[in-house]
């Protein structure tokens, strides 16, 4: 294979890395938005704290994904907001209403703090059930009927405790003390609830979709792929032992929990790629279909090898710099 019979697949790569690395970066911090307790101001201080120096940037690579799809599969992305127009804007307000609430409550301490707050949680909850929902009606075709909108409210449900379970991890991580149980106990919680979920999306893909129960269950594709459940059912045993008895003399291994989180979202999105490729939108538009034409992705593919690696290095720089346990945010 030839890099222009390549170049459809290298960007579908590219955009799965970039969606891998939204959900997990900036997952944690709209799980951590998620967790604010109501009646605590401290805990809310020191929770936004720990995701002040991180998550404008997260958002980054949210950016870089729809880029991606915009100008490397510009059919796919007309076909994606066409019939995704609604839950795309609930998820814009959501992360509208997120940036706003945090600059108010961080630079304006007024009266309102507590109102910020709200928003805050707000907004991370219309934002993640909008991925959610988004996500369920891709993997659905985009076919509006009542099986396509049930499994995309449990996508929701379930991605929603997802970033509950990995912001839960990095508090886990970032902090210490009764704030630190707190998050011990509330992503214990969601990890149950996630890997619940995990399971029932399971069970409803192969019984919605022909060909996906083909690619799971077929030999010798099930035994490749049977490593992948597995690992998922040791990583959530070894965080709920963990979360169970955290925090651990001296902290030890306190970054495990969120590290091994971040893997399960790798698995499953492994799990999601290999259901699926080579589509671009599940059993309706292939990549090499979708894709623009040669002469652009070649030039696109020469500014992404320079960008990405920018955003990488600077993702870790700020990470590096900011790392240890989270101190009080203030901006005077």
């Amino acid at each position: 294979m030839n890099l222009e019979q390549s170049l459809p697949y290298i960007f579908l790569a590219l955009m799965a890395v970039s969606i891998l690395m939204y959900t997990v970066l900036d997952g944690f911090d709209l799980g951590v938005g998620l967790l604010l307790p109501k009646d605590n101001l401290e805990y809310r201080n020191r929770m936004i704290a720990s995701i002040g120096p991180f998550w404008d940037a997260n958002e980054t690579w949210l950016v870089l994904a729809v880029g991606i799809l915009l100008i490397a599969f510009p059919s796919a992305h007309s076909m994606v907001l066409k019939s995704l127009y609604l839950p795309a804007l609930f998820l814009l307000i959501g992360l509208i209403l997120r940036g706003v609430a945090f600059d108010f409550r961080a630079k304006a301490v007024t009266r309102f703090r507590e109102l910020w707050d709200k928003l805050f949680w707000l907004g991370s909850l219309l934002a993640t059930c909008a991925q959610g929902f988004m996500l369920g009606m891709y993997v659905m075709g985009f076919e509006y009927n009542l099986t396509s909108i049930l499994f995309s409210i449990l996508s929701a449900f379930c991605l929603t405790n997802a970033y509950r379970y990995i912001g839960g991890t990095w508090l886990v991580m970032k902090t210490e003390g009764e704030l630190q149980k707190f998050a011990a106990r509330k992503a214990r919680v969601a990890g149950w609830i996630t890997a619940a979920g995990v399971l029932a999306i399971c069970i409803a893909n192969p019984l919605i979709s022909e060909e996906v129960a083909q690619k799971w269950f077929s030999m010798p594709e099930a035994i490749l792929l049977l490593p992948i459940p597995l690992m998922c059912f040791v990583i959530l045993l070894v965080n709920d032992l963990y979360l169970k008895h955290a925090p651990l003399e001296n902290d030890k291994a306190c970054w495990l929990p969120f590290c091994l989180t971040a893997i399960l979202f790798c698995l499953c999105l492994i799990g999601l790629v290999y259901s699926y490729y080579p589509y671009v939108i599940p059993n309706r538009l292939l990549a090499t279909d979708a894709v623009s034409s040669t002469a652009s992705l070649e030039f696109i593919l020469y500014g992404v090898v320079i960008v990405l690696p920018i955003i990488i290095a600077y993702t870790l720089l700020s990470y590096w710099l900011f790392r240890g346990k989270s101190e009080n945010l203030s901006y005077y």
